[in-house]
């Protein structure tokens, strides 16, 4: 029979470690030397204060304990008031581990800046100087997660892959909604925002199959805006990379305003061809065809605007288009149109009015801010 004091035990700590084996300790246990060396920050933070949370705790009980009511002690003297010497350790232990931890917080700010390039694939393993990093376009999307592979001319969706011991350089920015891209056994997260670009500098150590998603809550699909990141050897790679390149999918602008409309638990898809300069569209907010590139408005506001010209320059994307891509039935968004009547080279379409879009479409069109 087992006796009441191991009943309790199990009680007590039966629901504890139940919660515990449902953890994924996997920011503890990386798998690349960027995420490792945010684990040691963690760490060495947590043993420093804990020089001073740990006795802290310990001096409480033990005052407690000693000077209590009942236990009748002949050095208690009711009068004391300071000690020089308590003084001293009171306020110098802590500005000691403040220092302590302000300068190991300054060190590693600037050598894990996301923005910088890494300089080491893992201790005492310094990065080649022939060795150049494997473009990843990250963009974040409602409610998935595009990848663009400028270098192999390829793009999936809800998956990446990667050479383990290569440096990767990740440039990320979001479709709409802000984001975070966050890979825990890689690196931090690092925020996807419309229209910028952020930057991520990474490696990833081992072999494997990890787990991304996105630490931002961004609507209705959110828990779900989940991909696999592959770590592979560079053989592997280059044999994915060909299976991808197999895919008779491309992603095009056309494709992108496609997959741009909202959805959630989207299936891993391939495209084998990919456009140039789509990312940089993404980022300046002008993949639909008669769009003007944020870029190029901002140049023209730096030189004073257009004026009293500009404001009639609204257009959209008219009622054919819309149904070859078959988004027919969304809400029509006005945009600034660019400043000449030139042809994009995505779609080869001319720029329309914004009157004239609006007479050919059956969709009500949402007023521009102007």
């Amino acid at each position: 029979m087992p006796s009441i004091k191991r009943l309790c035990r199990f009680f007590l700590l039966g629901p504890v470690l139940a919660l515990f084996a449902g953890c994924n300790m996997v920011v503890m246990s990386p798998s690349g030397d960027i995420a490792m060396q945010q684990r040691d920050l963690i760490i060495w933070s947590v043993i420093l204060m804990l020089i001073i949370i740990v006795p802290v705790i310990f001096l409480t009980l033990l005052f407690a304990w000693r000077y209590r009511a009942s236990a009748n002690r002949s050095d208690y003297d009711p009068e004391w008031h300071h000690s020089t010497v308590l003084e001293l350790i009171i306020w110098s232990a802590p500005l000691l581990i403040i220092i302590a931890l302000g300068a190991m917080t300054w060190v590693s700010t600037h050598r894990l800046d996301p923005y910088r390039p890494i300089e080491r694939i893992a201790p005492d393993r310094p990065v080649a100087a022939d060795v150049q990093p494997l473009e990843v376009q990250v963009v974040a999307m409602n409610w998935k997660w595009l990848f663009l592979y400028p270098e192999q001319g390829i793009a999936t969706v809800n998956e990446l892959a990667a050479p383990v011991d290569r440096p990767i350089q990740f440039k990320i920015t979001s479709d709409a909604i802000m984001n975070s891209f966050f890979i825990p056994a890689l690196a931090g997260q690092v925020y996807a925002m419309s229209g910028m670009q952020t930057q991520l500098h990474a490696v990833i150590n081992q072999e494997g199959v990890y787990e991304g998603f996105s630490g931002n809550y961004s609507g209705a699909g959110f828990s779900h805006m989940r991909f696999n990141f592959r770590g592979m050897s560079e053989s592997d790679f280059d044999r994915w990379v060909e299976s991808v390149r197999g895919n008779d999918d491309a992603m095009t602008r056309e494709s992108y305003l496609v997959l741009s409309q909202p959805s959630a638990r989207d299936s891993v898809r391939y495209f084998g061809q990919l456009q140039e300069g789509l990312f940089d569209a993404v980022v300046n907010r002008c993949v639909e065809p008669n769009r003007m590139c944020m870029r190029d408005m901002m140049a023209i506001d730096a030189q004073g605007g257009m004026g009293i010209p500009g404001l009639d320059n609204l257009t959209w994307l008219d009622a054919d288009t819309m149904a070859r891509l078959g988004i027919e039935n969304i809400p029509l968004r006005a945009y600034v149109g660019g400043m000449c009547t030139a042809a994009d080279v995505g779609f080869g379409l001319p720029q329309v009015s914004a009157s004239a879009a609006a007479a050919a479409s059956p969709v009500t069109p949402i007023p521009a801010r102007l």
